[in-house]
């Protein structure tokens, strides 16, 4: 049968989603614990793959095991063999046609920034700091030289494995709440480390170093080397995985994130 479950981490003592030797990934925990419950080895395949320090609450995994277990201990049984910073938090039976990565329609991120001279303290794991005033208005200004499907290689890690930088934008917003910036930006897949790209020359842009328009600059490049430096991972999170029906799940909580 094949098991598909909903989960939430706080991505800052591991090494990323990928299984490594010898080095705690989120990954390496999940097919452990899950492999407690199961009886045997499992593979887990993720909706998608978070880098290092990149936190989740609405991830999406899915593997397929002989074991009959009742569908609640897939996610007590696992649970109890985690670690507090990783945690199951639904779990459906669904066809051997789901895949967490290949049937997802889209993937929505949020990053938060604390904008503030002093940086933060509760929240120094879990939001990025940049310490000069930004203006949204202008970051906003820029978001629409984003949108739609365009070529992101001026955003693309040159450790990017996909076979194409062309992606299908659908919403990129920023809010600011109090001294906190948040941005919400939704796609049909991301290139690695595009979000954490397209928010280091954001930066630039509210910061007033550089005029919204040169967005459109960066994306007709269709260079990395013209780009700002990445962003943080701190403040980026994977927040929901959108599938077609009959596949629709809970909705992550993320009322923390502000």
């Amino acid at each position: 049968m094949r098991i598909a479950l909903g989960i939430e981490y706080n991505g800052r003592d591991f090494y990323g989603w990928q299984f490594q030797p010898n080095l705690p990934t989120i990954q390496g925990c999940l097919e452990t614990a899950i492999g407690h419950v199961a009886n045997e080895p499992v593979r887990l395949y993720c909706a998608g793959r978070t880098d290092a320090n990149v936190h989740a609450t609405g991830q999406v995994i899915h593997f397929d095991t002989r074991a009959k277990r009742h569908i609640d201990a897939w996610i007590w049984g696992t649970n109890a063999h985690l670690p507090p910073s990783i945690v199951v938090r639904w779990a459906r039976h669904v066809d051997y046609h789901f895949h967490a990565r290949f049937s997802a329609t889209a993937r929505r991120y949020r990053y938060v920034i604390y904008n503030h001279p002093i940086r933060p303290a509760i929240l120094a794991t879990r939001a990025s700091w940049y310490y000069y005033p930004l203006d949204v208005e202008k970051m906003q200004a820029a978001a629409p030289y984003l949108l739609g499907e365009r070529d992101f290689s001026s955003f693309r890690s040159s450790q990017c494995n996909s076979r194409t930088p062309m992606r299908n934008v659908t919403e990129v917003t920023f809010t600011r709440r109090g001294d906190y910036i948040v941005l919400e930006i939704e796609a049909n897949a991301f290139l690695h480390h595009m979000v954490r790209n397209i928010v280091g020359s954001m930066l630039k842009i509210g910061s007033g170093l550089k005029k919204p328009e040169w967005m459109q600059e960066l994306m007709e490049a269709k260079s990395r080397r013209v780009a700002a430096e990445t962003a943080s991972p701190d403040g980026l999170y994977l927040t929901k995985v959108t599938y077609p029906e009959p596949y629709i799940f809970p909705l992550a909580d993320a009322f923390f994130l502000l």
